[in-house]
This record gives structure tokens, sequence and C-alpha cells, in this order.
């Protein structure tokens, strides 16, 4: 398999005022127009939308990128599960178009999953591009491990331990919300 270089941020363009601070509830509004920008209304639809279904972000995780008043990006991850054994799901990360290639994605990641292993979670599942989220320790889950309530393309299927060992006993139909 050839190496895969990630995309790098524009340097091009001056630094930004950037502020990376949780997400607060009265975010709500600004991050679902985002999303909708960002994703349209085929989102609804996606196997990575319906695992988040009936779950909330988790406040201590979930983040929001403003540049002044402008929410420029953000990433939420919540509760899910897995054979009765407590997991993390990762999306959307979602960046402004306006503000893509500035490294906002990447701080909202980082920030994301210090938050989840400072709070002593160990596994983090997603659905994206494993170009992008191997950069930050993603692996494709392993064949039969686990199942999306719908499908996905496997290569695309990740997941990241935040402790070590914590995928070893994790298998199953997963869910979201809480065992």
């Amino acid at each position: 398999m050839p190496a895969v270089t990630p995309p790098q941020p524009d340097t091009t363009r001056p630094a930004l005022p950037l502020v990376i601070r949780p997400e607060h509830p009265e975010d709500g509004p600004a991050v679902e127009r985002l999303h909708a920008r960002a994703f349209g209304p085929g989102r609804f639809a996606r196997t990575a939308f319906r695992l988040r279904e009936g779950a909330e972000p988790l406040p201590d995780l979930s983040f929001v990128a403003r540049v002044g008043t402008f929410l420029a990006g953000s990433v939420r991850i919540g509760p899910a599960q897995a054979g009765g054994r407590a997991l993390l799901a990762l999306g959307p990360l979602t960046v402004d178009p306006s503000f893509e290639r500035r490294g906002i994605g990447s701080a909202l990641m980082r920030t994301s999953l210090d938050a989840a292993r400072n709070a002593g979670h160990g596994l983090v599942i997603l659905v994206g591009d494993r170009p992008y989220y191997g950069r930050f320790g993603f692996v494709p889950v392993p064949p039969g491990r686990l199942t999306l309530p719908g499908p996905v393309d496997p290569a695309r299927f990740l997941w990241l331990e935040l402790t070590d060992g914590a995928a070893q006993a994790v298998g199953g139909i997963v869910a979201g919300g809480s065992p």
C-alpha cells in the first residue's frame, strides 16, 4: 500500500485568533447549521449518524473552535457500547469549508482525545477517512469484532485505544448510549 501524505495546514494564510473551548448548550444551533453546510441532508441516512441517534454528546469531550464570534469547527464524542462494554463514538468532526486546511480539525481532535484520555476512557470508534484519522492513531477495526447499525466500508470503520488493552475484550453490535 503506498504511503499517504496527510493534508498539511495552509501556511499561506494568516494565523487565526482561534479559541477552542467545550461546547456549550447555546452552541447547539450553530453546530447543527455547521453540520448542515458540511454534510447536507444526506447525513441523516449515514450509519455514523444512526449510531449517534439517542446518545447526546458528552459535554466534557465535545468542543467547538471559534474565530471571533464565528463557529469555525466542532467535534463531538458520545457514549456507545458493544457487548455490554462502554466505549466512545467520535463524530462528527466538522470544520466550516471556509476555514479548512488551517489545522482546526487537528486541534479539535487533539483536544477531544486528550480530554477522553484524561477522563480515563479506554476506546474510541469512528467512521472516517483512514489517511486523516490514522495520524491520530486510529486503525481499522479488525473484521468481525464490531458491527455497526448499518452498512459501512470496513476500511472506514476505525478505533483508537486510549489505554493499552482497551480493545481486547470489546466485541459485538455497537449501539449508542451507555451499557
